[in-house]
């Protein structure tokens, strides 16, 4: 079975600071890419940042560039998203899910894209 198990979020301040993490299993990890994706009440679901199968691209989306950072290994089957100076409009449902490419270094930047999701972590950034 195919799984995403997300883990990390919680409650904190603006300007603080949280990391993500995304765990899988049951299927080979470096077929993936792997990215995060965002849904805020009553908001449709965003892409927030994605790392490719194999070569290091990334994305990130203009919201969070230069606050969050997303990191994997593959060795461990896990993908790290940082996120530094939260602002409360990233509070969301943050999701960890995996898109099977073509290409081993295209980075998917929609949530359309991906196949398989996690449950989701909560993020919630007070003012």
């Amino acid at each position: 079975e195919k799984q995403l198990v997300e883990s990390g979020g919680g409650l904190v301040q603006a300007g603080g600071s949280l990391r993500l993490s995304c765990v899988a299993s049951g299927f080979r990890f470096d077929d993936y890419a792997i990215g995060w994706i965002r849904q805020a009440s009553g908001k449709e679901r965003e892409g927030v940042s994605s790392f490719s199968r194999l070569d290091g691209s990334t994305y990130y989306a203009d919201s969070v560039k230069g606050r969050f950072t997303i990191s994997r290994d593959n060795a461990k089957n896990t993908v790290v998203l940082q996120m530094n100076t939260l602002k409360p409009e990233d509070t969301a449902v943050y999701y960890c899910a995996a898109d099977r490419p073509t290409y081993s270094d295209y980075v998917p930047r929609t949530p359309f894209e991906y196949d398989y999701w996690g449950q989701g972590t909560q993020v919630t950034v007070s003012s």
